[in-house]
């Protein structure tokens, strides 16, 4: 088994690109930044300015700039550094493993990998929070959700979850906030889970203080205490018993019962609705997902419509527009951190959007015939290879099973047995000296069952039954995915045409700037992503032996240090596989360090109003209990209140949450200052990484006095969203929090130490190698000059937009960081003009609106990032002053208040070229604001959606063909 994760351990001047001696080979960067050095210079005259490195001396507060830059190795082109990491990657070896776990062999059919995975268009959207302009990641993932409630047996499913871990614990959480009364707090473990998933629900009780129980039977004893049980089906050593017995004991407790299930088992076994089970959980990884180390891979989690407002994560639901037309959007967002903060359902921000789109193209693929030939090949794999073993006289523990077989034999047979498989290049799951599991996947042929049997020391006798018999108590009695979208793209060209139909209805950085604040929509290139193609990346399993997957450790140990010293911590885990984990995780390392100081007491988390929405939202989750700290008219920490709020909470404070700089965009100078008192208060300092990008490689928080920090390669390193995941959210510490961080889900967990919080050692690890290539390709001059131009361009944006619109803060100086708001707020009263006209104006114009009304309401948050061209940004700003002058032709009275180009945006095609046009404004004005618009043109799928219709007339499945019709 894998060792546990690992520790890891002044201004500058401006670099040109053409220097390669300064800091290796430059040449990745032209391609990187947006304006090259000629432009940066004409951009900096006209911010009155000579360099770079004065820009940062005035936006950056005094004392802030790292005393050194980070130790990086020197810049390598494109090629050398893919070089580089496939001889790195070669150290891995080619193994095949039936280790089980929760991960399987799986095979990703081209059109996807090509079409989805490989496709801009997909991999670089971000969360559907527009929801005219991301119709076909939309339908996508309410594919994905319809496919889940389907093999469940379930009302509604969300749109995916970080892992099979995250999900149980999620689904605990929410079984949890819907007991009834306060004394149930107790939770029932099956011995049958993933240790993985076990751990991952460990953790997250330790936290809440609820009391877990394991044991084989139902425990009597606690039954007016139990909220809610978690059995496994089938179970982790292969077992699939009728769990119907013991969900009726539960439930007639007054508990929850959560199943744990495999979906491709239940192609061919009894769905969990139909057992009576309240929730469903679990990994939807070998629908095509590689295994990749550990992750990602898109979980789910159903349910009974009852809990719809308690479900975690992403909702995607069925609404109209404003002629009629079905559309999709994300429904009941009042549940999310943004809005609801420490009462929030859950912590998760970001999924695995991207791998929930692919299992569901891969059950459209297959279509429901051949999915359940898969299910019944593997099946059928399994008897055939059960019954071989038992002719050699070995003993299969368990009558009853899907693919993975618990194997009894004397300890020398097996010790033979294993040392043959390993020399033929196969792991298996060794449970003891007399006692091994193998696990069948789709990879799984006749030639491979007769090797297996081969290495217990017999021969093959024959082929596996297409159609083996199914254990009649749980055979599934109805089909599966009935939707007609499962079956109507049967062949490559039908489901091709249907992809690219998806992601047409999209807009995303592969068309135009997507200047998302604190979101940093920057380039994700074509070199950091191509090794996400080498077998030698996708196909370790998390838990192979150690010294298989030595390539693996050694770029995560490289990855580890770099973002240790950029950060200026020593210790950094990777294994938190979103943001909101990694804030979860950092949290969870101070609660353990102040208990371990026997501060037992200090429960309290003071949150700045400026901090990111998921802060309140993980503090809740690890145990503490939030308290609000006031910002000023600046925009800054309001240290009066904050003074306040340490005299009042001193003995019971545990840590501050803060991010910078701001989530107003702004470098607040009093980061020092706070770190100082709060470590006076006997406090802890977390900072949440979500704007880095303005920092990294000029600042080094570590040096701030901040005890811990998350990092998101998703934003600052170049991780694509996904259209909402996968993420990548590490956490960094100070050296005495770096015993506290998480632990491997395999292994012992030492007493006062931390669990682990995601279901692989390393989260996320395949997609480890976006940052890799990226800090290879920069180094530590290209790092800096990146942040230096994110920084100028924010500036650049925010001058051309200010002669128009008030920016509502700004740093010393006049100055804005990475990032900056502009405030539409007068509009409602001058124009009747809300900021929702102005970002779906922005639509026509071909621009994704900027981040909106969060932080504050009625206004745009706009972050351009290092990687946009000033024409980009100059099209952006262009579009915004257009809007500004109809706005003024409402307020002088020349366009009505009502029917107008912003009230009535966006115009899809379908509306411009109606037959009937009743506006009093022309079809041009409408669909083309904008020079460059007759030249290239995004059109919108449909008008404006109705949020209130989708709420109150919740559908979270896929519309019959019929209503789809109307």
């Amino acid at each position: 088994m894998p060792a546990a994760v690992p520790n890891a351990r002044t201004s500058v001047k401006e670099t040109s690109s053409k220097d390669a001696n300064a800091d290796g080979d430059l040449s990745f960067l032209p391609r990187h930044l947006g304006p090259d050095e000629k432009t940066r210079k004409e951009m900096l005259q006209t911010l009155g300015l000579e360099s770079l490195e004065e820009l940062v001396e005035k936006a950056v507060p005094e004392g802030l700039l790292a005393k050194h830059p980070p130790k990086l190795p020197p810049a390598r082109s494109e090629a050398r550094a893919l070089s580089d990491l496939q001889r790195i990657f070669s150290q891995n070896q080619p193994v095949r493993s039936l280790i089980g776990l929760g991960y399987h062999g799986t095979i990703t059919p081209h059109v996807i990998r090509r079409n989805i995975l490989e496709d801009p268009g997909w991999y670089s959207a971000y969360t559907p929070y527009q929801p005219e302009i991301s119709q076909g990641r939309l339908e996508a993932l309410l594919n994905f959700q319809t496919m889940i409630i389907e093999l469940t047996g379930l009302e509604i499913a969300n749109a995916s979850l970080l892992d099979e871990g995250t999900a149980a614990a999620e689904a605990a959480s929410l079984a949890h906030n819907a007991a009834q009364g306060g004394s149930r707090n107790t939770l029932w473990l099956s011995p049958g889970l993933h240790p993985t998933t076990r751990a991952v629900v460990i953790t997250r009780a330790a936290a809440l203080g609820w009391k877990i129980i394991s044991s084989e039977s139902f425990p009597e004893s606690e039954s007016t205490h139990l909220f809610a049980a978690i059995l496994a089906y089938p179970e982790s050593d292969g077992l699939l018993a009728d769990p119907r017995p013991s969900i009726q004991k539960i439930q007639s407790a007054g508990a929850l019962s959560i199943l744990v299930a495999d979906p491709m088992a239940l192609l061919l076994f009894t769905p969990p609705g139909e057992l009576g089970a309240d929730i469903a959980v679990g990994s939807t990884q070998r629908f095509g997902i590689p295994m990749g180390f550990g992750g990602p891979h898109a979980a789910y989690l159903a349910t009974r419509l009852a809990y719809q407002r308690l479900l975690p994560g992403r909702l995607v639901g069925v609404s109209k527009d404003t002629s009629g037309r079905t559309a999709y959007r994300l429904s009941l967002q009042t549940r999310e951190q943004h809005i609801r903060r420490d009462r929030a359902t859950s912590n998760i921000c970001t999924a695995q959007a991207l791998l929930a789109s692919m299992a569901s193209m891969y059950a459209i693929h297959h279509g429901p015939a051949g999915l359940r030939a898969i299910a019944l090949r593997i099946h059928g794999h399994a008897r055939r290879l059960a019954k071989e073993l038992e002719k050699l006289g070995l003993t299969i523990l368990h009558p009853s099973y899907f693919d993975t077989l618990r194997i009894r034999g004397t300890p020398s047979a097996l010790a033979t047995t294993i040392k043959a498989a390993r020399a033929a290049h196969y792991n298996f799951r060794i449970f003891s000296p007399t006692e091994i599991g193998i696990t069948l996947d789709e990879l799984t042929d006749d030639g491979e069952i007769d090797r297996l049997v081969g290495f217990f020391g017999g021969k093959g006798s024959g082929p596996s039954s297409p159609t083996p018999e199914l254990a009649v108590s749980v055979a599934r009695r109805g089909p599966a995915l009935r939707h007609p979208v499962f079956s109507l793209h049967g062949n490559e060209n039908e489901i091709l045409r249907y992809i690219r139909s998806l992601s047409h209805k999209d807009l995303t950085p592969a068309q135009s700037m997507v200047s998302l604040g604190s979101c940093t929509m920057k380039l994700n290139a074509a070199s950091e992503l191509a090794p996400l193609g080498w077998a030698s990346v996708t196909d370790p399993h998390p838990f192979a032996p150690e010294d298989q997957n030595s390539g693996y450790r050694t770029m995560i140990h490289d990855l580890e240090r770099w973002l240790g010293e950029i950060i200026g911590l020593p210790a950094v885990s990777l294994q938190p596989n979103a943001g909101s984990q990694g804030e979860y995780a950092g949290l969870l390392a101070i609660r353990a360090w102040q208990h371990a100081r026997g501060e037992m007491a200090r429960d309290v988390c003071l949150i700045p109003v400026s901090a990111h929405g998921t802060n309140p939202a993980s503090a809740v989750l690890a145990g503490f209990r939030v308290v609000p700290v006031n910002c000023d008219s600046k925009g800054n920490v309001d240290h009066t209140d904050l003074d306040a709020k340490l005299r009042e909470h001193g003995p019971r404070l545990a840590a501050v949450m803060v991010t910078y700089p701001s989530t107003h965009g702004v470098f607040e100078a009093g980061i020092r200052e706070l770190c100082q008192k709060v470590h006076a208060s006997g406090g802890q300092v977390y900072m949440d990484g979500a704007n880095l990008n303005a920092l990294v490689g000029i600042c080094r928080p570590g040096e701030f006095g901040i005890d811990a920090c998350h990092l998101n390669l998703h934003k600052t390193f170049c991780i694509p969203h996904g259209g909402g995941g996968p993420g990548v959210g590490p956490i960094a510490v100070a050296a005495h929090l770096a015993p506290y961080l998480p632990c491997n889900p395999v292994q012992p967990v030492e007493p006062g130490r931390v669990g682990a919080v995601a279901s692989a050692p390393y989260g996320s690890a395949s997609i480890l190698v976006i940052p890799w290539m990226y800090l290879a390709m920069v180094g530590t001059q290209g790092l800096s000059l990146c942040t230096r131009v994110a920084i100028l361009n924010a500036n650049y944006l925010a001058q051309r937009l200010s002669k128009h619109y008030p920016i509502l803060y700004r740093g010393a100086g006049g100055w804005v960081a990475h990032e900056f708001i502009v405030d539409f707020r007068p509009f409602k009263a001058s124009a009747g003009i809300e900021v929702e006209d102005i970002a779906k104006r922005l639509m026509d114009y071909g621009f994704h609106a900027p981040t909106m009304s969060w932080p504050v309401a009625g206004t745009l948050m706009i972050e351009p990032t290092e990687s946009e061209s000033r024409e980009e940004m100059d099209r952006f700003a262009d579009a915004l002053i257009s809007i500004r002058q109809e706005i003024a032709e409402i307020e002088a009275g020349r366009m009505d208040r009502m029917k107008n180009p912003l009230k009535m945006a966006p115009h899809p095609a379908a509306d411009v070229l109606s037959d009937s046009w009743n506006r009093p404004y022309s079809r041009e004005k409408a669909a083309y604001p904008a020079p460059w618009t007759r030249k290239w043109k995004y059109w919108p799928p449909v008008s404006r959606i109705d949020s209130v219709h989708g709420d109150r007339n919740l559908v979270c499945s896929c519309p019959s063909v019929s209503e789809l019709a109307n």
